[in-house]
């Protein structure tokens, strides 16, 4: 099989989409209709009708094969099937390494929430560990300007309550949905509740540095998550050992099962269990999130021993 070709979108020569009647047709840089061979490829390709000022690969083994804009103004990739899976595995092995460098970051984190002051490490202590057990999204400025959603570095105050040793977590999430998260820890709810007194509208994860608040970056939280853990991982790891655990455990509580009608719909369940608990679509929970070995090894009768620790018992099912 030919090795994919690294491209350079925008900036190599390739395929423009125009406007024509109530379709498309495609050209090249000097205007000129391309070919049928590359027509049927682009039609495979199923660019989203929507998308604006679409690039397209002249290559047919380039790694990114269409860019586009789409309605809210994000650009958008096509990517290679070869180079997608090639993609997914290194996520997925990521994740599993994640799981391996846990135990310990966990330790730190928890000396980082009993720190006596409200400084800049302790809300780095307890960005990690909502992360850890609630897998948010990591959120931006930027991006609660343009949609007005919310993620862990963009909350607010009135965003979090405490109830014991119960953090809870009610805020605009993405699509218009309202996201709600719930944790039981007694040392993150001790210093949330710390941290969620005074201006409703002011920022949650903030620390005080001279007579200003600092309110944490997504910059901030990724050093912090790669200090602790001495990889090269980032929030979105943490949704993806979360998604695939969850649904692990979802398959393990559903038990084997002896037809491929019903693995099929314990699958489904546990598919739309895990978009709920992550706030995305089934569809995009079972493509992103959820390693595709936990549904092969269902296949075969094997599930998550759930008497052991979660990452532990992840590993061990899919290593």
């Amino acid at each position: 099989m030919a090795r994919l070709k690294r491209v350079r979108p925008l900036e190599d020569r390739g395929f423009t989409r125009v406007r024509a009647g109530r379709g498309f047709r495609y050209v090249d840089h000097r205007g000129r209709v391309v070919a049928r061979v590359h027509l049927d490829r682009i039609e495979t390709l199923v660019i989203p009708p929507a998308w604006t000022d679409v690039w397209i690969c002249r290559e047919a083994r380039g790694h990114i094969q269409a860019v586009g804009v789409d309605d809210a103004g994000r650009r958008q990739y096509v990517y290679h099937p070869d180079w997608s899976a090639r993609r997914d595995r290194g996520k997925f092995a990521r994740a599993l390494a994640l799981a391996d460098a846990l135990p310990r970051a966990r330790a730190r984190v928890t000396v980082g929430l009993r720190r006596p002051e409200l400084d800049r490490e302790r809300v780095l202590a307890v960005a990690f560990r909502l992360l850890d057990q609630a897998a948010p999204r990591i959120g931006s400025e930027r991006y609660f300007r343009a949609h007005g959603s919310r993620g862990l570095t963009t909350l607010i105050r009135r965003d979090a309550a405490v109830d014991g040793d119960t953090v809870i977590l009610d805020f605009p999430g993405k699509s218009g949905k309202r996201a709600s998260l719930s944790v039981v820890d007694a040392d993150l709810a001790a210093t949330i509740a710390e941290l969620a007194t005074g201006r409703p509208r002011a920022a949650l994860l903030s620390y005080r540095r001279g007579r200003r608040r600092v309110p944490l970056a997504p910059s901030d939280v990724n050093a912090y998550v790669r200090a602790l853990t001495g990889g090269t991982f980032t929030a979105k790891d943490f949704r993806t050992l979360r998604g695939t655990i969850h649904a692990a455990e979802a398959l393990a509580r559903a038990g084997t099962v002896k037809t491929a009608k019903d693995r099929a719909a314990a699958e489904r369940s546990a598919i739309r269990s895990t978009a709920e608990a992550l706030g995305n679509t089934p569809a995009v929970a079972k493509s992103s999130y959820i390693d595709p070995r936990v549904f092969a090894r269902y296949a075969r009768g094997q599930v998550l021993d759930l008497s052991i620790a979660p990452e532990s018992a992840i590993r061990d099912l899919l290593s």
